[in-house]
């Protein structure tokens, strides 16, 4: 039985944009591989993050992932002490690029500190203007629509989910879970599919014990499930830059072990060829061992 991993690129900052990907890119062409890139498409505002401090959890991973050499400590004043770069209009050739090499592309968020800071506060109203931004700014760079979107820091709510059913989108990677499932929100089906990573992000597993570097990737493959969709999100300030060694090794592995890669947008396809066989999963707020904070979580399917 052929082993499917999709692997999908959530970009967070200026500074990833215009080295995380390109690297990503060089690395995918040397292996021949088709993934999903989102973007962060406004102002790169990541110095306000400061303000997780009082999240439980925060400062172990502040020390186990160094913050500082993956950032860098421009990346770190944007926001605060420098204005925000807007990641849109200085990176769009980078972008087009992706799309050129034939990479599916799509939404991360508008401003990621806003959406992953501040979605639990916003009306609806506010959710579909932050969105619409986003939008707006993708379809000004690609000359289309987005068909995907991923939620900055795995946040998402009713509002966020009723948002994507307005956007026509084909799928949504917003969430942890188990397998592509269509969300339910205190009662309310939603009709965006949810597509949500499935396996630990490199930063949820750097620094701790039971993980050492040079057996992460092997890890990795312990986790691979042959019977179902595995998805992968990594990052393109990590992966893409001070991680791109410890990337490309767990690379040559799936290789020899014959996985074969695609985008998340393959997985959303087969999910809604037979759609009607697709869970209804609540989309509750829980924990991911690994990470601080609470985050959008598939749960039980609905009876």
């Amino acid at each position: 039985m052929t082993t499917t991993l999709a692997i999908k690129i959530d970009i967070d900052t200026d500074r990833g944009t215009r080295i995380g990907v390109p690297n990503l890119l060089r690395l995918f062409d040397e292996f021949n591989i088709k993934a999903t890139f989102l973007f962060s498409l406004g102002p790169d505002n990541t110095g306000r993050a400061i303000k997780r401090i009082f999240r439980p959890g925060f400062f172990s991973k502040v020390s186990r992932t160094s913050v500082v050499s993956t950032y860098g400590i421009r990346t770190l004043m944007n926001g605060v002490l420098l204005p925000g770069p807007h990641v849109g209009r200085r990176n769009e050739a980078v972008m087009r690029d992706v799309q050129a090499r034939g990479h599916e592309v799509g939404i991360h968020c508008y401003d990621h500190i806003r959406w992953q800071d501040g979605l639990v506060k916003m009306s609806l109203d506010e959710v579909r203007k932050e969105f619409g931004k986003a939008k707006d700014e993708f379809e000004r760079i690609f000359g289309e629509p987005a068909k995907t979107a991923g939620a900055a820091g795995w946040q998402a709510n009713a509002f966020s989910c009723s948002v994507e059913d307005e956007s026509d989108l084909l799928y949504a990677s917003d969430g942890r879970g188990t397998g592509p499932f269509f969300p339910r929100i205190e009662g309310t089906i939603f009709k965006t599919l949810q597509v949500p990573t499935t396996l630990p992000t490199l930063d949820e597993l750097l620094g701790r014990p039971e993980y050492p570097d040079d057996r992460i990737a092997y890890h990795y493959l312990s986790l691979l499930r042959p019977d179902a969709p595995n998805i992968l999100t990594i990052h393109a300030e990590l992966e893409g830059m001070r991680h791109v060694g410890l990337f490309r090794s767990l690379l040559h592995m799936l290789r020899e072990r014959k996985v074969t890669i695609v985008p998340t947008g393959m997985v959303a396809q087969e999910a809604l060829k037979a759609a009607a066989t697709v869970p209804v999963c609540d989309l509750i707020q829980g924990t991911v061992d690994g990470r601080s904070g609470t985050l959008a979580v598939q749960g039980m399917a609905k009876k």
